[in-house]
């Protein structure tokens, strides 16, 4: 293993902290779009919306389940059932 110069190091630290802010940021956004998807009733939506809402739920089960834990907790969401956003 090679030694890396203070600069170096101190770059990739740098790279690092950004790299963990766009993280936590993803995290917030995919936890706040999958408690919003969970509580649409996808009776009331228009087509084009209900085709981008499955878009957008086909994505977020394909996430990991600790992951998904990790988004909602960013945005401290829970998913509940049988309580739609959009109703009547």
């Amino acid at each position: 293993m090679t030694r890396q110069s203070p600069k170096t190091l101190n770059m990739l630290g740098h790279e690092l902290d950004i790299l963990m802010g766009e993280r936590e940021t993803l995290l917030k956004v995919v936890g706040a779009t999958a408690a919003l998807i969970a509580s649409l009733d996808s009776r009331l939506l228009p087509p084009g919306a209900m085709q981008s809402a499955d878009l957008v739920a086909t994505a977020i089960n394909t996430l990991p389940d600790e992951t998904l834990r990790e988004a909602l907790a960013a945005v401290r969401a829970q998913i509940e059932e049988d309580e739609p956003v959009v109703s009547d």
